[in-house]
């Protein structure tokens, strides 16, 4: 195992507005206790230091009048143009780091597939990554630039199958529709229902188009779903997606919205959910390239994240037995470790959610699963 940890200095000074619900430094804290646990460096793990993406590789998928709006916005110049393109709005505000942070992500999501390119990492972490509803001239949901976008392109330009899996809360929709009419990358999106939560899309139906028919695959999912349902749909349907496509890397937005008591949605999983995905993702035996994503609950998230890469290193922490959604560590002596405590659902929720969960999968492997040959 050779695991790249991305982390720039540099980048962990730009930051969003203060009273803005993302927050920049949970990447900061994230290293921070994987440093204070011993399981940032050794063992075949290691820190890489990303560089920022230039302008000419920010147009490769954005539009140049949508990245001279972007910096002209940064520098406190936001027109209308700029307005119609998504600036200024309470999900993407304007503020002085709009366009260095987004462009430190892009060259740091980008970096690790250079790292996976070169032989130098099997596995590279970017916590920092993740902003996938970023269009090719347009802002959304705190995404001003397509970070994942441009790593996907990356690969594939170097004749690489490319799996894209997206396990935020919300669907990943920047990402589908760039890739929406190809077939040397698979998009694969598990997501909480867009009828209950932003951006409103990510339905089976959306399925690709073109040469790329059957190539971007949905799991819509309920309001409530929990652990072993989430993990039902997973296995159900990225497991053997995975087997019949066959890619030459894997790259998974982990975004941990998903998680119980996440202020921006409905989920209530535990980060044991995101471990066993981890661990269904290091036995595929493909390079892993992942990122960040959205994550509101700050403390949750750095333990999830750390728990994800611990686990991608070939940790095998035991569960924990304390507290749904989790406590943050308050010192690496705290026993519980990172995981949350796992927690039954019973009754009338439980079977709700295992009704819809059924439906969604039982759509997908009806009409994704025959065009992959499954």
């Amino acid at each position: 195992m050779n695991a790249a940890f991305l982390y720039s200095a540099e980048m962990a000074k730009l930051s969003y507005p203060p009273d803005c619900p993302f927050k920049t430094e949970r990447a900061v804290m994230t290293r921070e206790l994987l440093a204070s646990m011993g399981l940032l460096h050794g063992a075949g793990r290691r820190e890489a230091v990303p560089r920022p993406a230039d302008r000419a590789w920010l147009e490769r998928f954005h539009t140049p009048a949508y990245v001279e709006h972007l910096q002209l916005a940064a520098r406190g110049k936001l027109s209308a143009e700029g307005f119609r393109m998504g600036l200024g709005t309470p999900d993407c505000p304007v503020f002085a780091d709009m366009y260095e942070y987004p462009r430190w992500a892009v060259g740091a999501t980008t970096t690790g597939a250079d790292l996976i390119l070169a032989g130098e990492a099997d596995v590279v972490f970017n916590p920092s990554g993740g902003f996938h509803h970023a269009r090719a001239e347009t802002a959304a949901g705190f995404c001003y630039l397509n970070d994942l976008v441009l790593a996907c392109m990356r690969l594939a330009g170097a004749g690489r199958r490319v799996l894209y899996l997206d396990v935020d809360v919300h669907h990943g929709d920047g990402v589908q529709e760039a890739f929406y009419a190809r077939r040397d990358v698979l998009t694969l999106s598990f997501h909480e229902n867009g009828h209950t939560l932003f951006p409103g899309s990510g339905f089976v139906g959306e399925s690709g188009e073109g040469d790329g028919t059957g190539y971007s695959v949905n799991v819509p999912l309920p309001p409530g779903t929990f652990d072993e349902e989430y993990l039902r749909a997973f296995r159900s349907v990225a497991v053997p997606i995975a087997e019949a496509f066959d890619p030459g890397v894997v790259v998974c937005q982990f975004g941990m919205d998903t998680l119980a008591g996440d202020p921006l949605a409905h989920l209530r999983l535990t980060n044991n959910a995101h471990a066993e995905i981890a661990r269904i993702l290091s036995g595929l035996g493909k390079p892993l390239l992942v990122t960040g994503g959205g994550g509101y609950n700050v403390p949750n998230t750095v333990r999830g994240w750390a728990l994800v890469w611990s686990t991608l290193c070939g940790g095998e922490e035991e569960p924990a037995t304390l507290g749904l959604g989790g406590v943050m560590l308050e010192s690496t002596e705290w026993r519980g470790g990172l995981r949350d405590r796992a927690v039954a659902v019973h009754g009338a929720d439980a079977r709700r959610v295992h009704k819809d969960v059924s439906a969604a999968i039982e759509a997908v492997r009806s009409s994704i699963f025959p065009r992959l040959g499954l």
